[in-house]
């Protein structure tokens, strides 16, 4: 199948074609990727170091998590710092992976993939994804008011963003496949939603757009708000896993003994954390979402409540399967090599952020 080929014209395009740009030439232009050390294949049949020396700092990128560590005091307890970095989305991680400036990155199944395309040896080192998800679904489709679409059937023909780095374009492209659609029966439009606003609400709203995956909760909600008057609606993706979470890392970061050792310990953290967001939600809704974000608590409990319960399963071998689906309907789209799904995980941290989601005992 052909790539998405990208549009050239004011407005969100416009915006998203300079950004594109701008990124390329960041990466082009940054140090060489760690000296070559990257080249070096990582060797993950010895145990992960336990010794955290002294000065050992993770730079991390991942909000929701920040605030649960501070508001519950945890960084205290480490052996070593982290600095908190607000960097999300896959682009933006990849970025500051080429650059060298984040150390552990938060995304969707996507991301990783993206970056081992782009020269970035990864490895994700934890896993969640939707405890219920037949009742949740992490994506939707928003449709222009202007565009005359009641069902995915409808979407033939019609212009549809397109992200080929994020997940979205994975929801995009299943989708397409239930629909017994290919990508050359619609129009795809490469536009990334993660350069900032609501990129993609406004391109539904313009008319840049026909169709475009939304996250479920409060962006799909704040886009029937705003437009739902003028003809705007959503449609629900057919069924197919749209959930995933991972924290991942450069195998850089896995070749230092020192930040493996610390990673170790922070993995854990973070699976007490998703344990204590799951006993907390009012907590976490008024804490981050309504003091620390500035959001309507309503709106905090909307974004919520999307999610339900998260799962982080002891067992990655559906975390394997999606991560493998991702990579081959999205490689087949964009023209990318086949990649093997499970070298994508250190095996040694299986079970570490699922023993972190146990201990927790309020």
């Amino acid at each position: 199948m052909p790539p998405a080929a990208p549009r050239s014209r004011a407005g969100p395009i416009g915006l998203a074609a300079f950004v594109i740009l701008s990124i390329a030439l960041l990466v082009a232009f940054a140090p060489a990727w760690r000296g070559g050390a990257a080249e070096r294949r990582l060797d993950i049949s010895r145990p992960l170091p336990d010794h955290v020396p002294a000065g050992v700092v993770l730079r991390i990128g991942d909000p929701v998590t920040q605030w649960v560590f501070q508001h519950l005091g945890w960084e205290k307890r480490l052996p070593f710092t982290i600095q908190w970095a607000q960097i999300t989305g896959g682009p933006d991680v990849t970025e500051a992976f080429h650059a060298g400036a984040l150390d552990v990155g938060l995304g969707a199944s996507v991301p990783p993939i993206h970056a081992a395309w782009t020269g970035i040896p990864v490895r994700i080192v934890a896993f969640r994804d939707y405890a219920d998800p037949g009742r949740h679904q992490a994506w939707t489709f928003g449709i222009s008011p202007k565009a005359q679409i009641r069902s995915i059937a409808d979407f033939r023909g019609k212009r549809i963003a397109f992200s080929p780095s994020q997940v979205q374009a994975v929801v995009v492209l299943q989708t397409l496949k239930a629909a017994g659609l290919k990508s050359s029966d619609v129009r795809l439009v490469e536009l990334p939603s993660s350069i900032g606003g609501d990129v993609y609400t406004n391109a539904l709203a313009s008319g840049e757009v026909d169709v475009a995956p939304l996250g479920a909760g409060i962006v799909a909600e704040r886009y029937i708000r705003k437009f739902g008057r003028d003809g705007a609606r959503l449609i629900e993706h057919p069924p197919f896993r749209d959930d995933a979470v991972v924290a991942y890392v450069p195998e850089t970061v896995l070749a230092d003994p020192g930040k493996a050792a610390a990673l170790k310990i922070f993995v854990h953290y973070w699976g007490l954390a998703q344990a204590w967001i799951n006993a907390h939600p009012e907590e976490l809704a008024r804490g981050y979402y309504g003091r620390h974000q500035g959001l309507p608590i309503e709106d905090g409990r909307l974004i919520v409540a999307a999610t339900g319960k998260i799962n982080v399963p002891e067992d990655w071998r559906r975390a394997h399967a999606v991560e493998q689906a991702a990579i081959d309907i999205l490689g087949e789209q964009t023209g990318h090599p086949r990649l093997n799904a499970a070298d994508l995980f250190d095996p040694r941290f299986q079970k570490i952020a699922a023993d972190g989601a146990k201990g927790l005992t309020s």
